[in-house]
């Protein structure tokens, strides 16, 4: 059983910087792992995706501005969050399937794909 816990969510100013943690128990071996958000009245989207080969995919708004990376020996999924703007502010949440030996279907940005999903932490951008 996959447990995934998230942390570091915040609230900072417009332009300022967060990173997500996303620890995960279990054995994490060949799962597709990917970062998303839901923001009030909104449905979820998924932002950034990542195999367990190291194929990476980003949702076009945060492209340039976000980077996922994950620590194989530790467990540890990473959303590192540049440059925010207001309307990054949501829930975000980590999950993670292994129904494809590791590659992520769609890059990994397709929630109904999940299986695995953690609590959330909030991101709130303020302008």
């Amino acid at each position: 059983q996959v447990q995934l816990v998230e942390s570091g969510g915040g609230s900072v100013q417009a332009g300022g910087s967060l990173r997500l943690s996303c620890a995960a128990s279990g054995d994490m071996r060949r799962y597709c792992m990917g970062w998303f958000r839901q923001a009030p009245g909104k449905e979820r989207e998924g932002v950034a995706g990542i195999d367990w080969y190291g194929s990476i995919s980003y949702a076009d708004s945060v492209k340039g501005r976000f980077t996922i990376s994950k620590d194989n020996a530790k467990n540890i999924l990473y959303l590192q969050m540049n440059s925010l703007k207001p309307e990054d502010t949501a829930m975000y949440y980590c999950a993670a399937e292994n129904s494809r030996g590791g590659y992520c279907y769609g890059g990994g940005r397709f929630a109904a794909d999940f299986v695995y999903w953690g609590q959330g932490t909030q991101v709130t951008v303020s302008s």
